[in-house]
Protein backbone atom coordinates (compact mmCIF):
# COMPACT_ATOMS: atom_id res chain seq x y z
CA UNK A 1 0.00 0.00 0.00
CA UNK A 2 1.02 3.44 -0.37
CA UNK A 3 1.57 4.46 3.08
CA UNK A 4 3.52 1.68 3.80
CA UNK A 5 6.19 3.04 1.23
CA UNK A 6 6.32 6.86 1.83
CA UNK A 7 9.24 7.34 0.22
CA UNK A 8 8.26 5.55 -2.85
CA UNK A 9 10.01 8.31 -5.84
CA UNK A 10 13.58 9.19 -3.83
CA UNK A 11 16.59 8.80 -5.03
CA UNK A 12 18.66 8.30 -2.20
CA UNK A 13 23.14 7.89 -2.58
CA UNK A 14 24.52 6.57 0.43
CA UNK A 15 28.17 8.01 0.59
CA UNK A 16 30.23 5.18 2.89
CA UNK A 17 26.87 2.69 2.73
CA UNK A 18 29.00 -0.44 4.33
CA UNK A 19 29.22 1.13 7.65
CA UNK A 20 27.47 -0.68 10.26
CA UNK A 21 24.81 2.14 10.79
CA UNK A 22 24.88 3.57 7.03
CA UNK A 23 24.31 -0.17 5.57
CA UNK A 24 20.92 -0.78 7.67
CA UNK A 25 19.87 2.58 7.31
CA UNK A 26 19.97 1.94 3.45
CA UNK A 27 18.29 -1.19 3.72
CA UNK A 28 15.44 0.41 6.21
CA UNK A 29 15.38 3.26 3.11
CA UNK A 30 14.53 0.77 0.34
CA UNK A 31 12.00 -1.28 2.73
CA UNK A 32 10.13 2.52 2.70
CA UNK A 33 10.20 2.55 -1.01
CA UNK A 34 13.07 4.65 -2.14
CA UNK A 35 15.38 4.01 -4.87
CA UNK A 36 19.25 3.56 -2.93
CA UNK A 37 22.60 3.27 -3.99
CA UNK A 38 25.92 3.72 -2.32
CA UNK A 39 29.35 3.44 -2.13
CA UNK A 40 32.00 2.62 0.29
CA UNK A 41 36.12 2.78 0.16
CA UNK A 42 36.44 -0.74 -0.49
CA UNK A 43 34.83 -4.29 -0.76
CA UNK A 44 33.10 -5.74 2.18
CA UNK A 45 30.74 -8.00 3.62
CA UNK A 46 27.93 -5.19 3.95
CA UNK A 47 28.72 -4.17 0.67
CA UNK A 48 27.70 -7.95 -0.88
CA UNK A 49 24.58 -8.39 1.32
CA UNK A 50 23.57 -4.85 -0.05
CA UNK A 51 23.80 -5.79 -3.69
CA UNK A 52 22.00 -9.34 -2.34
CA UNK A 53 19.14 -6.96 -1.80
CA UNK A 54 19.14 -5.26 -5.26
CA UNK A 55 21.00 -1.90 -4.05
CA UNK A 56 23.58 -0.94 -6.35
CA UNK A 57 26.46 -0.86 -3.38
CA UNK A 58 30.12 -0.19 -5.42
CA UNK A 59 33.38 -0.47 -3.72
CA UNK A 60 35.21 2.96 -4.35
CA UNK A 61 34.72 6.47 -4.45
CA UNK A 62 34.41 8.02 -8.02
CA UNK A 63 31.93 11.20 -8.83
CA UNK A 64 30.36 8.86 -11.68
CA UNK A 65 28.85 6.76 -8.32
CA UNK A 66 26.31 9.45 -7.68
CA UNK A 67 23.42 8.54 -10.53
CA UNK A 68 21.70 11.17 -13.00
CA UNK A 69 19.02 13.14 -11.94
CA UNK A 70 18.23 16.36 -10.26
CA UNK A 71 16.61 15.10 -7.25
CA UNK A 72 19.06 12.47 -6.02
CA UNK A 73 20.04 12.94 -2.44
CA UNK A 74 23.35 12.13 -0.61
CA UNK A 75 23.09 10.92 2.61
CA UNK A 76 26.90 11.13 3.64
CA UNK A 77 28.79 9.14 6.57
CA UNK A 78 30.66 11.14 9.00
CA UNK A 79 33.52 9.76 8.27
CA UNK A 80 33.49 11.13 4.92
CA UNK A 81 35.95 14.09 3.93
CA UNK A 82 34.50 17.04 2.29
CA UNK A 83 36.76 16.55 -0.54
CA UNK A 84 35.20 12.76 -1.23
CA UNK A 85 34.91 13.68 -5.04
CA UNK A 86 30.75 12.20 -4.75
CA UNK A 87 30.40 14.72 -2.54
CA UNK A 88 32.00 17.88 -4.65
CA UNK A 89 30.22 16.25 -7.84
CA UNK A 90 27.05 16.56 -5.66
CA UNK A 91 27.60 20.15 -4.87
CA UNK A 92 28.29 21.29 -7.94
CA UNK A 93 25.44 19.41 -9.47
CA UNK A 94 23.23 21.15 -7.22
CA UNK A 95 22.11 18.17 -5.06
CA UNK A 96 20.85 17.95 -1.37
CA UNK A 97 23.63 16.27 0.31
CA UNK A 98 22.53 15.62 3.89
CA UNK A 99 24.42 14.61 7.16
CA UNK A 100 23.10 10.83 8.75
CA UNK A 101 21.48 12.71 11.44
CA UNK A 102 18.63 14.43 8.89
CA UNK A 103 18.10 10.60 7.88
CA UNK A 104 17.93 9.39 11.52
CA UNK A 105 15.59 12.10 12.28
CA UNK A 106 13.51 11.60 9.08
CA UNK A 107 13.24 8.13 10.10
CA UNK A 108 12.23 8.89 14.07
CA UNK A 109 9.05 11.17 13.01
CA UNK A 110 7.38 8.09 11.28
CA UNK A 111 7.30 5.96 14.41
CA UNK A 112 6.86 6.16 18.13
CA UNK A 113 10.39 5.95 19.31
CA UNK A 114 12.55 4.84 21.51
CA UNK A 115 15.93 5.67 21.83
CA UNK A 116 19.07 4.37 23.36
CA UNK A 117 22.06 6.52 24.63
CA UNK A 118 25.38 5.64 26.80
CA UNK A 119 28.93 6.07 26.27
CA UNK A 120 28.68 1.86 26.82
CA UNK A 121 25.80 -0.92 26.38
CA UNK A 122 23.76 0.90 23.95
CA UNK A 123 24.14 -1.91 20.94
CA UNK A 124 23.33 -4.01 23.22
CA UNK A 125 20.54 -2.27 24.88
CA UNK A 126 19.04 -1.44 21.28
CA UNK A 127 19.53 -5.04 20.23
CA UNK A 128 17.85 -6.62 23.65
CA UNK A 129 14.32 -3.64 23.02
CA UNK A 130 13.97 -4.86 19.89
CA UNK A 131 14.19 -8.58 20.17
CA UNK A 132 11.97 -8.50 23.46
CA UNK A 133 9.71 -6.15 21.68
CA UNK A 134 9.47 -8.74 18.81
CA UNK A 135 9.50 -11.75 21.21
CA UNK A 136 6.20 -9.87 22.35
CA UNK A 137 4.74 -9.74 19.33
CA UNK A 138 4.96 -6.15 18.19
CA UNK A 139 7.44 -6.57 15.20
CA UNK A 140 9.20 -2.88 15.98
CA UNK A 141 11.49 -0.91 13.55
CA UNK A 142 15.20 -0.86 14.78
CA UNK A 143 18.66 0.61 13.87
CA UNK A 144 21.67 -0.62 15.63
CA UNK A 145 25.48 -0.64 15.05
CA UNK A 146 25.19 -4.29 15.53
CA UNK A 147 23.52 -6.80 14.25
CA UNK A 148 21.02 -8.26 15.37
CA UNK A 149 21.99 -11.92 15.97
CA UNK A 150 17.81 -13.45 15.94
CA UNK A 151 18.15 -11.59 12.16
CA UNK A 152 21.32 -11.30 11.04
CA UNK A 153 20.44 -7.62 10.36
CA UNK A 154 21.69 -4.04 11.85
CA UNK A 155 18.20 -2.94 11.02
CA UNK A 156 14.74 -3.46 9.49
CA UNK A 157 11.59 -1.34 9.37
CA UNK A 158 8.86 -3.66 11.26
CA UNK A 159 5.15 -3.55 11.12
CA UNK A 160 4.21 -2.23 14.54
CA UNK A 161 3.94 1.07 16.02
CA UNK A 162 7.79 1.53 17.67
CA UNK A 163 11.07 2.09 16.38
CA UNK A 164 13.95 1.25 18.58
CA UNK A 165 16.96 3.47 17.70
CA UNK A 166 20.77 3.46 19.31
CA UNK A 167 21.29 6.80 19.80
CA UNK A 168 24.97 7.96 18.71
CA UNK A 169 26.59 11.04 20.71
CA UNK A 170 29.76 10.62 18.67
CA UNK A 171 28.94 13.43 16.68
CA UNK A 172 25.89 14.16 18.27
CA UNK A 173 23.18 12.88 15.97
CA UNK A 174 21.47 11.46 19.29
CA UNK A 175 20.09 15.03 19.15
CA UNK A 176 18.27 14.84 15.78
CA UNK A 177 16.08 11.87 16.87
CA UNK A 178 11.96 12.58 17.65
CA UNK A 179 12.25 11.05 20.56
CA UNK A 180 9.34 9.61 22.78
CA UNK A 181 11.10 7.47 25.47
CA UNK A 182 15.00 8.14 25.80
CA UNK A 183 17.06 5.22 27.94
CA UNK A 184 20.74 6.11 29.43
CA UNK A 185 22.87 3.03 30.22
CA UNK A 186 25.93 5.61 31.58
CA UNK A 187 27.58 8.82 30.52
CA UNK A 188 31.55 8.92 30.08
CA UNK A 189 34.12 11.15 27.97
CA UNK A 190 34.96 8.44 24.69
CA UNK A 191 35.24 10.64 21.61
CA UNK A 192 37.97 13.00 22.62
CA UNK A 193 38.33 14.36 19.08
CA UNK A 194 34.44 15.35 19.62
CA UNK A 195 34.33 16.94 22.98
CA UNK A 196 36.77 18.79 24.90
CA UNK A 197 35.52 17.47 28.59
CA UNK A 198 33.50 14.98 30.22
CA UNK A 199 30.71 18.61 30.84
CA UNK A 200 30.48 19.01 27.00
CA UNK A 201 29.19 15.41 26.83
CA UNK A 202 27.07 15.86 29.65
CA UNK A 203 25.85 18.56 28.34
CA UNK A 204 24.82 16.68 25.06
CA UNK A 205 23.44 14.39 27.32
CA UNK A 206 21.26 16.98 28.61
CA UNK A 207 19.70 18.52 26.03
CA UNK A 208 18.90 14.86 24.34
CA UNK A 209 16.79 13.78 27.80
CA UNK A 210 14.55 17.65 28.09
CA UNK A 211 13.13 16.41 24.53
CA UNK A 212 11.69 13.22 25.45
CA UNK A 213 8.50 12.93 27.69
CA UNK A 214 10.10 9.74 29.10
CA UNK A 215 13.51 8.87 30.31
CA UNK A 216 14.61 5.70 31.47
CA UNK A 217 18.28 6.45 33.49
CA UNK A 218 20.60 4.50 35.02
CA UNK A 219 20.10 4.92 38.72
CA UNK A 220 23.80 7.29 39.73
CA UNK A 221 23.07 10.53 40.69
CA UNK A 222 25.28 11.78 38.12
CA UNK A 223 23.09 10.51 35.25
CA UNK A 224 19.48 11.10 37.38
CA UNK A 225 21.08 14.94 37.58
CA UNK A 226 20.56 15.40 33.70
CA UNK A 227 17.49 15.09 33.90
CA UNK A 228 17.02 18.00 36.57
CA UNK A 229 14.42 20.85 35.37
CA UNK A 230 12.53 18.27 32.71
CA UNK A 231 9.36 17.68 32.18
CA UNK A 232 7.71 14.04 31.98
CA UNK A 233 8.30 10.72 33.66
CA UNK A 234 11.79 9.49 34.77
CA UNK A 235 12.10 5.98 35.57
CA UNK A 236 15.44 5.04 37.23
CA UNK A 237 16.62 1.67 36.70
CA UNK A 238 19.51 -0.56 38.58
CA UNK A 239 20.43 -4.20 39.06
CA UNK A 240 22.21 -4.15 42.26
CA UNK A 241 22.93 -8.20 42.60
CA UNK A 242 22.30 -9.86 39.61
CA UNK A 243 23.11 -13.60 40.48
CA UNK A 244 25.98 -14.47 38.14
CA UNK A 245 27.72 -18.01 36.46
CA UNK A 246 28.70 -19.64 33.59
CA UNK A 247 25.16 -20.10 32.31
CA UNK A 248 24.47 -16.30 32.27
CA UNK A 249 22.99 -14.10 35.34
CA UNK A 250 19.69 -13.88 36.67
CA UNK A 251 17.45 -11.19 38.53
CA UNK A 252 14.10 -9.68 39.70
CA UNK A 253 12.39 -7.24 38.16
CA UNK A 254 9.23 -6.11 38.68
CA UNK A 255 7.90 -9.30 40.16
CA UNK A 256 9.31 -11.27 36.90
CA UNK A 257 12.35 -13.36 37.19
CA UNK A 258 14.74 -12.75 34.51
CA UNK A 259 16.94 -14.99 32.81
CA UNK A 260 19.67 -14.29 30.45
CA UNK A 261 22.28 -16.03 28.64
CA UNK A 262 24.41 -13.48 28.23
CA UNK A 263 27.16 -12.86 30.82
CA UNK A 264 28.26 -10.18 33.50
CA UNK A 265 26.19 -7.89 35.78
CA UNK A 266 26.89 -5.11 32.85
CA UNK A 267 24.25 -6.87 30.73
CA UNK A 268 21.51 -7.70 33.81
CA UNK A 269 21.82 -3.83 34.00
CA UNK A 270 21.43 -3.37 29.86
CA UNK A 271 18.08 -5.61 30.58
CA UNK A 272 16.59 -4.06 33.12
CA UNK A 273 16.49 -0.62 30.81
CA UNK A 274 15.18 -2.94 28.01
CA UNK A 275 12.32 -3.92 30.18
CA UNK A 276 11.56 -0.54 31.19
CA UNK A 277 11.48 0.28 27.66
CA UNK A 278 9.23 -2.48 26.66
CA UNK A 279 6.99 -1.51 29.51
CA UNK A 280 6.10 1.90 27.99
CA UNK A 281 5.87 0.14 24.48
CA UNK A 282 3.25 -1.41 26.13
CA UNK A 283 4.41 -5.10 25.60
CA UNK A 284 2.68 -7.88 27.52
CA UNK A 285 5.88 -8.49 29.85
CA UNK A 286 5.70 -11.98 30.54
CA UNK A 287 6.28 -12.59 26.46
CA UNK A 288 9.32 -9.98 26.94
CA UNK A 289 10.87 -11.41 29.87
CA UNK A 290 10.52 -14.43 28.32
CA UNK A 291 12.22 -13.57 24.60
CA UNK A 292 15.48 -12.35 26.59
CA UNK A 293 16.24 -15.67 27.67
CA UNK A 294 16.96 -16.79 24.43
CA UNK A 295 18.71 -13.14 23.37
CA UNK A 296 21.89 -14.45 21.50
CA UNK A 297 23.43 -10.78 21.65
CA UNK A 298 24.36 -8.19 19.23
CA UNK A 299 27.10 -8.72 16.55
CA UNK A 300 30.99 -7.95 18.27
CA UNK A 301 29.24 -7.73 21.72
CA UNK A 302 30.73 -11.08 23.25
CA UNK A 303 30.05 -13.01 20.05
CA UNK A 304 31.82 -16.29 20.25
CA UNK A 305 33.78 -17.11 17.27
CA UNK A 306 34.30 -20.73 17.93
CA UNK A 307 37.17 -22.85 19.32
CA UNK A 308 40.79 -22.45 18.15
CA UNK A 309 43.18 -25.97 17.44
CA UNK A 310 44.14 -26.29 20.85
CA UNK A 311 40.49 -26.12 22.03
CA UNK A 312 40.80 -22.60 23.68
CA UNK A 313 37.16 -20.81 23.17
CA UNK A 314 37.30 -17.20 21.09
CA UNK A 315 35.28 -14.58 21.61
CA UNK A 316 35.28 -10.99 19.91
CA UNK A 317 33.92 -7.89 21.27
CA UNK A 318 33.59 -4.48 20.40
CA UNK A 319 34.96 -3.23 23.65
CA UNK A 320 37.38 -0.03 22.97
CA UNK A 321 37.20 2.08 25.86
CA UNK A 322 38.81 0.94 29.60
CA UNK A 323 35.25 0.75 31.52
CA UNK A 324 34.10 -1.67 28.21
CA UNK A 325 37.05 -3.70 28.49
CA UNK A 326 37.04 -4.29 32.61
CA UNK A 327 33.42 -5.17 32.03
CA UNK A 328 33.61 -7.33 29.27
CA UNK A 329 37.03 -9.51 30.71
CA UNK A 330 34.78 -9.52 34.29
CA UNK A 331 31.38 -10.86 32.70
CA UNK A 332 33.95 -13.48 30.83
CA UNK A 333 35.41 -14.64 34.63
CA UNK A 334 31.77 -15.96 35.46
CA UNK A 335 32.19 -18.49 32.95
CA UNK A 336 35.27 -19.80 35.09
CA UNK A 337 37.78 -20.39 32.31
CA UNK A 338 41.22 -22.17 33.20
CA UNK A 339 43.07 -18.42 31.47
CA UNK A 340 41.73 -15.80 30.37
CA UNK A 341 43.34 -14.62 27.32
CA UNK A 342 42.75 -10.67 26.39
CA UNK A 343 43.96 -9.61 22.95
CA UNK A 344 43.74 -6.23 22.39
CA UNK A 345 44.07 -3.36 19.29
CA UNK A 346 43.61 -0.08 20.88
CA UNK A 347 41.33 2.13 18.28
CA UNK A 348 42.59 5.60 17.89
CA UNK A 349 45.87 7.32 18.82
CA UNK A 350 43.63 10.06 20.80
CA UNK A 351 41.98 7.31 23.15
CA UNK A 352 45.30 5.59 23.54
CA UNK A 353 46.83 8.87 24.27
CA UNK A 354 44.47 9.94 27.10
CA UNK A 355 43.71 6.74 28.38
CA UNK A 356 46.49 4.10 28.49
CA UNK A 357 46.79 3.82 32.02
CA UNK A 358 43.20 3.04 32.65
CA UNK A 359 43.65 0.76 29.51
CA UNK A 360 46.76 -0.89 31.31
CA UNK A 361 44.51 -1.37 34.57
CA UNK A 362 41.09 -2.93 32.93
CA UNK A 363 43.40 -5.44 30.68
CA UNK A 364 45.34 -6.57 33.79
CA UNK A 365 42.38 -8.05 35.15
CA UNK A 366 43.28 -10.89 31.99
CA UNK A 367 45.91 -13.78 32.70
CA UNK A 368 47.88 -13.10 29.29
CA UNK A 369 47.41 -9.73 27.38
CA UNK A 370 48.55 -9.70 24.41
CA UNK A 371 48.51 -5.58 22.71
CA UNK A 372 48.41 -4.97 18.55
CA UNK A 373 49.04 -1.98 17.25
CA UNK A 374 46.69 1.25 16.92
CA UNK A 375 43.95 0.93 14.89
CA UNK A 376 43.80 4.46 13.36
CA UNK A 377 40.46 4.72 12.03
CA UNK A 378 40.36 8.57 10.81
CA UNK A 379 43.78 9.51 12.52
CA UNK A 380 47.43 9.61 11.48
CA UNK A 381 50.11 8.20 13.45
CA UNK A 382 53.03 11.33 12.80
CA UNK A 383 49.96 13.42 14.71
CA UNK A 384 50.36 11.32 18.01
CA UNK A 385 54.00 10.77 18.08
CA UNK A 386 55.50 8.58 20.41
CA UNK A 387 51.81 6.87 20.86
CA UNK A 388 51.19 3.08 19.71
CA UNK A 389 50.46 -0.36 20.87
CA UNK A 390 53.83 -0.26 23.71
CA UNK A 391 51.93 2.84 25.23
CA UNK A 392 49.23 0.59 26.20
CA UNK A 393 51.19 -2.69 27.04
CA UNK A 394 53.45 -0.99 29.43
CA UNK A 395 50.33 0.54 30.95
CA UNK A 396 49.70 -3.31 31.81
CA UNK A 397 53.05 -4.13 32.99
CA UNK A 398 52.78 -1.30 35.04
CA UNK A 399 49.37 -1.78 36.85
CA UNK A 400 50.72 -5.98 37.30
CA UNK A 401 54.32 -5.91 37.49
CA UNK A 402 55.06 -9.74 36.36
CA UNK A 403 52.34 -10.23 33.84
CA UNK A 404 52.43 -12.08 30.98
CA UNK A 405 52.45 -9.50 27.67
CA UNK A 406 53.31 -9.40 24.26
CA UNK A 407 53.59 -7.15 22.04
CA UNK A 408 52.39 -7.78 19.02
CA UNK A 409 51.88 -4.83 16.40
CA UNK A 410 51.31 -7.19 13.37
CA UNK A 411 47.76 -9.33 13.40
CA UNK A 412 49.57 -12.43 11.35
CA UNK A 413 52.53 -12.30 13.71
CA UNK A 414 49.96 -11.98 16.50
CA UNK A 415 48.44 -15.52 15.54
CA UNK A 416 51.93 -16.68 14.72
CA UNK A 417 53.35 -15.95 18.16
CA UNK A 418 49.99 -16.90 19.80
CA UNK A 419 48.18 -19.89 18.64
CA UNK A 420 51.06 -22.35 19.47
CA UNK A 421 50.60 -21.04 23.21
CA UNK A 422 46.71 -21.61 23.66
CA UNK A 423 45.60 -24.21 25.99
CA UNK A 424 42.27 -26.24 26.12
CA UNK A 425 40.81 -24.71 28.33
CA UNK A 426 41.72 -20.57 27.66
CA UNK A 427 39.04 -18.08 26.97
CA UNK A 428 40.41 -16.12 24.52
CA UNK A 429 38.72 -12.74 24.16
CA UNK A 430 39.80 -10.56 21.35
CA UNK A 431 38.77 -6.98 21.92
CA UNK A 432 38.67 -3.40 19.58
CA UNK A 433 36.33 -1.53 17.57
CA UNK A 434 39.26 -1.70 14.62
CA UNK A 435 39.50 -5.09 12.90
CA UNK A 436 40.69 -7.68 15.18
CA UNK A 437 37.97 -9.55 15.03
CA UNK A 438 39.45 -10.73 12.01
CA UNK A 439 42.11 -12.38 13.91
CA UNK A 440 39.84 -13.77 16.13
CA UNK A 441 38.40 -15.59 13.11
CA UNK A 442 41.78 -16.48 11.72
CA UNK A 443 42.41 -18.55 15.15
CA UNK A 444 39.27 -20.55 14.79
CA UNK A 445 39.56 -23.96 13.00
Amino acid sequence: MPEERPWNGRALHFVGIGGAGMSGWAHVAAQLGASVTGSDRAESPALLRLRDEGIDAVAGHAAENVPAGDGVELIVSTAVPADNPEVVVARERGLVVHPRSDLLHELSTLRRTISIAGAHGKTTTTAMTAHALRGAGMDPGYLIGGALRATGRHAEWGTGDWLVVEADESDRSMLALDTEVAVVTNVELDHHATYGSLEEVRDVFRTFLHGAPHAILWDRPDVLALRDGADGETIPFDVPEPALGPEGSRFAWRGHEVVLGVPGAHNARNAAAALEACRLAGADLERAVAALADFQGAGRRFESLGHAASGARVVDDYAHHPTEVAATLRAARTLRPGRLVAIFQPHLFSRTQMLAHRFGEALALADVVAVLDVYPARERAEDFPGIDGRTVAGAVLDAAPGKTVFWLPDLDDARRVLEPRLRPDDLVLVLGAGNVDSLGRALVV
